[in-house]
C-alpha cells in the first residue's frame, strides 16, 4: 500500500467514526462498560473526539510529511497495549500501519472490545489491511517492540524484549503550574485535566505547583462543575479509602467533596487525591520540575514555552509522543 492510500484509508475512518449510528454506539458502549468499569459513555465518546481530530487529512498529511515512509519493506512491530483509557493504544496502532509496517498487538484484557471494533472498520474500508492487523495473546515473530506499562511492567519488557529494537514506556504522568493570576476560566479548564477519565491518564493532572502564599480554597468552587465524578462508584470507593487514610494518619488535607488535596512532594497522586506542592520563586519551581522530569508526560500552564493551555492535557495532536519518544521516527530507521 502506498502512503496515500494508508492516509486516505484513516481519513474515512475518522469520517465513519464520527458518523456511527446509535444503535451502534449502545452497543458498543455497553460491551465496553462490561469489559471496562471505569469505561463511561461519556470517556469512551470523549476517545472516540480525539481520534477524530487525528485522523483528518490535512494533520496525517503534515504528521507524516518530514518522514520517509514510501517504498517502505514492512516488518513486523509487537505492540503491547495499555488498557487504563478508552483506545490509549489507538497512537501505536495508527503509527505502525501508516507508515506501513505489519502490527502485531497484544490488546489489555480491560481494553478489547474498541480497538478491535476499530480495526474492523478500517479493514473494512481497506481489505488491504487485514494482512497488517494481527491480534495474538502472545508476541512471538516480530521485529521490534512498542510496549507500555507500569514500572514493574517495564522491567518485565525489558527482560523479554531487550535484545529486539524498542520503545519502552513507563509510569508517568502530568502536573499543572499556577502562578496565581489565572483567570477564572483557565482555573475552570484545569479540571478538565484533572478529572477527565477520573485522572486514570498519564496525561491527568496529579499535582499541582502553586505560589508559597496561593490560597488553595479559591479554586475550589471553579471545579463545581466535575463534582458529578464521585457519582462513579469506582472512584467514590477510591475517594472513601484515601480519605480514611488521611484521617487515620492524622494529614493536614482539604476536601471539598469529591477530591481530596493534599501538600506533598510526590509526584503520582492516588485517585481522588490531588498533590500539591509550594515554591518559593521560579529558580525553585524550575529544581522541583527539573528533578521530576523523568516522571513528567505534559505540563499544563503558563510558565513554560512547552506548557500546555489549561484544558488541553488530554488533547494531544499526533506529533505530542508520550514521554518524548518519536515513534515514527523510531520505525523510519528500522528501514
Amino acid at each position: 500500500m502506498k502512503l496515500e492510500d494508508r492516509i486516505a484509508a484513516f481519513v474515512k475512518l475518522g469520517k465513519e467514526l464520527d458518523a456511527i449510528d446509535v444503535m451502534t454506539w449502545e452497543s458498543l458502549i455497553l460491551k465496553a462498560r462490561n469489559e471496562n468499569a471505569w469505561f463511561t459513555e461519556e470517556s469512551i465518546k470523549s476517545a472516540f473526539k480525539g481520534i477524530g481530530l487525528y485522523l483528518t487529512e490535512e494533520n496525517l498529511k503534515k504528521w507524516t510529511g518530514s518522514y520517509k515512509l514510501t517504498d517502505v519493506k514492512p516488518k513486523t512491530i509487537g505492540v503491547v497495549m495499555a488498557g487504563n483509557l478508552p483506545l490509549v493504544g489507538f497512537h501505536d496502532f495508527l503509527t505502525v500501519l501508516i507508515s506501513g509496517n505489519i502490527l502485531l498487538v497484544k490488546l489489555s484484557s480491560k481494553d478489547r472490545v474498541l480497538p478491535l471494533f476499530i480495526a474492523e472498520k478500517l479493514v473494512a474500508i481497506d481489505p488491504r489491511f487485514a494482512s497488517f492487523i494481527k491480534f495474538e495473546e502472545q508476541l512471538k515473530n516480530f521485529d521490534a517492540v512498542i510496549a507500555t506499562g507500569g514500572d514493574n511492567s517495564a522491567r518485565y519488557f525489558h527482560y523479554y524484549f531487550g535484545k529486539y529494537p524498542n520503545v519502552i514506556r513507563k509510569n508517568r504522568t502530568s502536573c499543572a503550574i499556577l502562578k496565581g493570576n489565572e483567570t477564572d476560566a483557565e482555573l475552570e479548564a484545569l479540571g478538565f485535566d484533572i478529572f477527565n477519565y477520573f485522572g486514570l491518564g498519564c496525561r491527568n493532572v496529579s499535582k499541582i505547583f502553586i505560589p508559597k502564599n496561593y490560597d488553595l480554597a479559591t479554586i475550589f468552587p471553579k471545579w463545581e462543575r466535575f463534582k458529578e465524578v464521585i457519582n462513579h462508584h469506582k472512584y467514590n470507593n477510591n475517594y472513601d479509602y484515601q480519605k480514611s487514610i488521611l484521617l487515620v494518619n492524622g494529614y493536614h488535607f482539604y476536601d471539598n467533596g469529591f477530591l481530596l488535596v493534599q501538600e506533598s512532594e510526590k509526584l503520582v497522586s492516588p485517585i481522588a487525591v490531588l498533590y500539591y506542592e509550594r515554591y518559593e520563586d521560579e529558580s525553585d519551581l524550575a529544581l522541583k520540575i527539573f528533578e521530576a522530569k523523568d516522571k513528567i508526560q505534559c505540563i499544563v500552564g503558563k510558565m513554560t514555552p512547552a506548557s500546555i493551555p489549561f484544558g488541553q492535557a488530554q488533547s494531544p495532536m499526533l506529533w505530542d509522543y508520550a514521554d518524548q519518544i518519536d515513534t515514527l521516527k523510531f520505525l523510519e530507521n528500522l528501514n
